[in-house]
C-alpha cells in the first residue's frame, strides 16, 4: 500500500516505513544481527525503526538500509518521503502541552489509534476512552493521579478529548467496536447525574455514528472470555503492510504486542464476547435502563 504523503500523519508514516523496511530485510534474506553489524548500530535502533517506535526517522538511516537491502530507486524515494514526514511534522500528542503527562506505552498506543482503521475494545471497569464525557474523564484522572497539579489533570483530560476526534475524522473515521461489562454501567463515578449524562452520551454517539458499535455483557451471562481484564485490538487499512496490534494497560503503563499468538488469542476472545453479548439494539436498551436507575 502506498499512502498519500501530502496528508499522512507522522504516526502512519512511521508505521508504514517500519513495516516496509522489515519486509525489505526479510526479502534480502538478512536477520537483524547481520544488519546492525554492517551499520555498527545497536539492535534496539533497528527494532525501533521496524516497529515505528521512534518519534522521527533520519532519512540517512533509511538510505543506509535501502542500500544494504538492494531496494529499487522508486522504493528508496518513497521510504525517504515517509522519513521526511516524521522529521517535518508532529502528531498532536507530541505538543509540549501533552508530552509531559503521557506515559511511553500510551504514547505508542496514540500513534496506533490515530492510524488504525478499526479498534475493538473490551472494558471491564471504565467506559471506553473514546466514549467518555469530559466530566467522567476528569473524575477518573483526579482519582487515579492524586498529587498531580490541576494543570496536569487538565492536560490529561484534553488528551482524552482530542483522541475522540478519530471517530469523526473526515477521511475514513475509525470503526469502533466497544464491548462493555455491565459493571461499567452500574459503578457510580462522580455521582448519579454524571453517570446519567455519561450513559446517555454512549447511546447518543452509538446512534449518531454508524462507525460505532456498542455491546454490553450482562452479569447474568456468567463467565466469559474477557474476565482476565481489558484489552484492545487495532486493525489497519486494507492493503497496508501493518498487521493487527494488541494493546494492554494497567495502573503503571500500557504496552503493545505484535506477537501473532497473543493477537490471535485476543481476537478469539473478541469473537466470543461479540457472540455472547446482546446485539447493539438490546445493549443500548440496557444502557438506557442503567441510566434511569442512576
Amino acid at each position: 500500500m502506498i499512502i498519500d504523503i501530502e496528508s499522512a500523519t507522522p504516526a502512519l508514516c512511521r508505521l508504514q516505513l517500519g513495516s516496509e523496511l522489515r519486509q525489505l530485510r526479510q526479502a534480502a534474506g538478512l536477520n537483524g544481527r547481520q544488519v546492525v553489524r554492517k551499520l555498527l548500530w545497536s539492535s534496539s535502533k533497528l527494532t525501533r525503526l521496524e516497529t515505528g517506535d521512534n518519534a522521527s526517522v533520519e532519512p540517512s538511516d533509511v538510505i543506509a538500509l535501502c542500500e544494504i537491502y538492494g531496494a529499487s530507486k522508486e522504493k528508496r524515494a518513497l521510504l525517504q518521503g515517509y522519513a521526511a514526514v516524521t522529521k517535518t511534522r508532529r502528531d498532536w500528542w507530541q505538543s509540549p502541552t501533552y508530552r509531559p503527562v503521557i506515559r511511553p506505552g500510551f504514547k505508542a498506543f496514540l500513534g496506533l489509534e490515530a492510524t488504525a482503521s478499526a479498534l475493538q475494545n473490551y472494558e471491564s471497569e471504565f467506559v471506553p476512552g473514546l466514549l467518555q464525557t469530559e466530566a467522567y474523564v476528569r473524575v477518573i484522572h483526579e482519582r487515579a493521579h492524586q498529587g498531580m497539579s490541576a494543570e496536569e489533570v487538565d492536560s490529561l483530560v484534553a488528551v482524552r478529548m482530542n483522541r475522540q476526534e478519530v471517530l469523526r475524522r473526515e477521511c475514513s473515521p475509525l470503526k469502533l467496536t466497544a464491548i462493555i461489562n455491565e459493571a461499567v454501567l452500574r459503578r457510580t463515578v462522580g455521582g448519579s447525574k454524571l453517570m446519567r449524562d455519561q450513559l446517555s452520551h454512549i447511546v447518543d454517539v452509538a446512534m449518531e455514528l454508524p462507525n460505532v458499535r456498542v455491546q454490553v455483557v450482562p452479569f447474568s451471562y456468567g463467565a466469559h472470555s474477557g474476565m482476565n481484564g481489558p484489552f484492545a485490538v487495532l486493525r489497519f487499512p486494507g492493503g497496508a503492510a501493518i498487521r493487527s496490534i494488541l494493546y494492554l494497560e494497567n495502573l503503571a503503563d500500557g504496552w503493545v504486542s505484535r506477537r501473532e499468538g497473543d493477537i490471535e488469542r485476543y481476537e478469539d476472545a473478541l469473537n466470543d464476547l461479540q457472540a455472547l453479548a446482546p446485539g447493539p439494539r438490546e445493549s443500548l436498551r440496557l444502557i438506557k435502563e442503567a441510566a434511569k436507575e442512576h
